[in-house]
Protein backbone atom coordinates (compact mmCIF):
# COMPACT_ATOMS: atom_id res chain seq x y z
CA UNK A 1 0.00 0.00 0.00
CA UNK A 2 2.89 2.36 0.76
CA UNK A 3 4.31 1.76 -2.72
CA UNK A 4 0.99 2.57 -4.33
CA UNK A 5 0.53 5.69 -2.27
CA UNK A 6 4.02 6.81 -3.25
CA UNK A 7 3.33 6.01 -6.90
CA UNK A 8 0.03 7.90 -6.97
CA UNK A 9 1.62 10.87 -5.20
CA UNK A 10 4.46 10.87 -7.74
CA UNK A 11 2.01 10.80 -10.63
CA UNK A 12 -0.04 13.58 -9.03
CA UNK A 13 3.05 15.67 -8.39
CA UNK A 14 4.32 15.24 -11.93
CA UNK A 15 0.92 16.02 -13.42
CA UNK A 16 0.68 19.14 -11.26
CA UNK A 17 3.88 20.47 -12.88
CA UNK A 18 1.99 20.91 -16.12
CA UNK A 19 -0.82 23.20 -15.07
CA UNK A 20 -3.81 22.66 -17.32
CA UNK A 21 -2.10 19.72 -18.99
CA UNK A 22 -4.50 17.26 -20.58
CA UNK A 23 -1.89 14.52 -20.36
CA UNK A 24 -1.26 15.19 -16.68
CA UNK A 25 -4.97 15.08 -15.88
CA UNK A 26 -5.43 11.86 -17.82
CA UNK A 27 -2.36 10.23 -16.30
CA UNK A 28 -3.48 11.06 -12.77
CA UNK A 29 -7.05 9.85 -13.28
CA UNK A 30 -5.88 6.73 -15.10
CA UNK A 31 -3.39 5.88 -12.36
CA UNK A 32 -6.06 6.12 -9.67
CA UNK A 33 -8.52 4.05 -11.68
CA UNK A 34 -5.86 1.48 -12.57
CA UNK A 35 -4.78 1.15 -8.94
CA UNK A 36 -8.37 0.56 -7.85
CA UNK A 37 -8.99 -2.05 -10.53
CA UNK A 38 -5.63 -3.73 -9.89
CA UNK A 39 -6.37 -3.83 -6.19
CA UNK A 40 -9.79 -5.40 -6.73
CA UNK A 41 -8.44 -7.99 -9.16
CA UNK A 42 -5.48 -9.00 -7.02
CA UNK A 43 -7.39 -9.05 -3.70
CA UNK A 44 -7.14 -12.68 -2.74
CA UNK A 45 -9.81 -12.57 -0.06
CA UNK A 46 -7.26 -12.07 2.70
CA UNK A 47 -7.30 -8.30 2.50
CA UNK A 48 -4.05 -8.14 0.53
CA UNK A 49 -3.68 -6.36 -2.75
CA UNK A 50 -0.39 -7.83 -3.99
CA UNK A 51 1.32 -6.21 -6.93
CA UNK A 52 -1.91 -5.83 -8.88
CA UNK A 53 -2.45 -2.35 -7.52
CA UNK A 54 0.98 -1.14 -8.64
CA UNK A 55 0.65 -2.74 -12.07
CA UNK A 56 -2.87 -1.36 -12.41
CA UNK A 57 -1.71 2.14 -11.49
CA UNK A 58 1.05 2.03 -14.11
CA UNK A 59 -1.22 0.63 -16.83
CA UNK A 60 -3.99 3.07 -15.92
CA UNK A 61 -1.55 5.97 -16.00
CA UNK A 62 -0.39 5.06 -19.50
CA UNK A 63 -3.95 4.64 -20.80
CA UNK A 64 -5.12 7.76 -18.98
CA UNK A 65 -2.27 9.78 -20.47
CA UNK A 66 -3.36 8.93 -24.00
CA UNK A 67 -6.99 9.73 -23.19
CA UNK A 68 -6.04 12.96 -21.43
CA UNK A 69 -3.96 14.05 -24.41
CA UNK A 70 -7.14 14.02 -26.49
CA UNK A 71 -9.51 15.73 -24.04
CA UNK A 72 -9.98 19.47 -24.17
CA UNK A 73 -11.35 21.84 -21.53
CA UNK A 74 -14.93 21.47 -22.81
CA UNK A 75 -14.63 17.67 -22.55
CA UNK A 76 -13.36 17.85 -18.96
CA UNK A 77 -16.11 20.29 -17.98
CA UNK A 78 -18.79 18.06 -19.51
CA UNK A 79 -17.29 14.98 -17.85
CA UNK A 80 -17.30 16.69 -14.46
CA UNK A 81 -20.92 17.80 -14.83
CA UNK A 82 -22.03 14.30 -15.87
CA UNK A 83 -20.12 12.84 -12.92
CA UNK A 84 -21.77 15.19 -10.42
CA UNK A 85 -25.26 14.48 -11.83
CA UNK A 86 -24.72 10.71 -11.74
CA UNK A 87 -23.42 10.75 -8.19
CA UNK A 88 -25.86 13.28 -6.73
CA UNK A 89 -29.19 12.76 -8.48
CA UNK A 90 -29.33 9.62 -10.61
CA UNK A 91 -30.46 6.29 -9.20
CA UNK A 92 -28.00 3.42 -9.15
CA UNK A 93 -27.40 1.92 -12.57
CA UNK A 94 -28.67 4.91 -14.59
CA UNK A 95 -26.12 6.45 -16.95
CA UNK A 96 -25.36 10.15 -16.92
CA UNK A 97 -23.87 10.92 -20.33
CA UNK A 98 -21.93 13.74 -21.93
CA UNK A 99 -21.12 14.58 -25.56
CA UNK A 100 -18.97 17.25 -27.18
CA UNK A 101 -20.40 18.05 -30.63
CA UNK A 102 -17.25 19.94 -31.63
CA UNK A 103 -15.00 16.87 -31.55
CA UNK A 104 -17.35 13.89 -31.12
CA UNK A 105 -15.89 12.85 -27.75
CA UNK A 106 -18.39 11.34 -25.33
CA UNK A 107 -18.70 9.36 -22.16
CA UNK A 108 -20.84 8.29 -19.27
CA UNK A 109 -20.93 7.68 -15.54
CA UNK A 110 -22.97 4.97 -13.85
CA UNK A 111 -23.07 5.18 -10.06
CA UNK A 112 -23.74 2.36 -7.61
CA UNK A 113 -25.72 2.69 -4.35
CA UNK A 114 -24.41 5.19 -1.82
CA UNK A 115 -22.86 3.87 1.35
CA UNK A 116 -21.75 5.74 4.42
CA UNK A 117 -18.06 5.38 5.34
CA UNK A 118 -16.56 5.30 8.84
CA UNK A 119 -16.31 9.09 8.99
CA UNK A 120 -19.96 9.57 8.02
CA UNK A 121 -19.41 10.62 4.39
CA UNK A 122 -21.65 9.19 1.71
CA UNK A 123 -19.64 7.48 -1.03
CA UNK A 124 -20.58 5.83 -4.31
CA UNK A 125 -18.59 3.57 -6.57
CA UNK A 126 -18.97 4.32 -10.28
CA UNK A 127 -18.08 3.13 -13.74
CA UNK A 128 -16.89 5.69 -16.26
CA UNK A 129 -16.55 5.37 -20.03
CA UNK A 130 -14.80 7.76 -22.38
CA UNK A 131 -15.03 7.45 -26.16
CA UNK A 132 -12.49 9.27 -28.32
CA UNK A 133 -12.19 8.61 -32.04
CA UNK A 134 -14.38 5.52 -31.77
CA UNK A 135 -12.18 3.98 -29.05
CA UNK A 136 -13.91 3.42 -25.70
CA UNK A 137 -12.03 3.12 -22.42
CA UNK A 138 -13.61 2.04 -19.14
CA UNK A 139 -12.58 3.05 -15.65
CA UNK A 140 -13.91 2.39 -12.17
CA UNK A 141 -13.68 4.55 -9.10
CA UNK A 142 -15.20 5.76 -5.89
CA UNK A 143 -16.32 9.26 -4.97
CA UNK A 144 -17.43 10.74 -1.66
CA UNK A 145 -19.69 13.74 -1.04
CA UNK A 146 -17.80 16.69 0.37
CA UNK A 147 -19.15 19.17 2.93
CA UNK A 148 -19.83 21.68 0.11
CA UNK A 149 -22.05 19.12 -1.66
CA UNK A 150 -19.66 18.28 -4.49
CA UNK A 151 -18.47 14.72 -5.03
CA UNK A 152 -14.72 14.08 -5.01
CA UNK A 153 -12.99 11.00 -6.40
CA UNK A 154 -11.13 9.12 -3.66
CA UNK A 155 -8.65 6.28 -4.00
CA UNK A 156 -10.04 4.04 -1.23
Amino acid sequence: MKKVTALVLCVFTLSACEQGSKEGFGTFMGAIGGALVGSAISDNGRGGTGNGMVIGALAGGIIGNSIGRSLDEADRKSMYQAQQVALETYPSGQASTWYNPDNGHSGSYIAQPAQQNDSGQYCREFQQTVTIGGETQNAYGKACRQPDGDWKIVNN
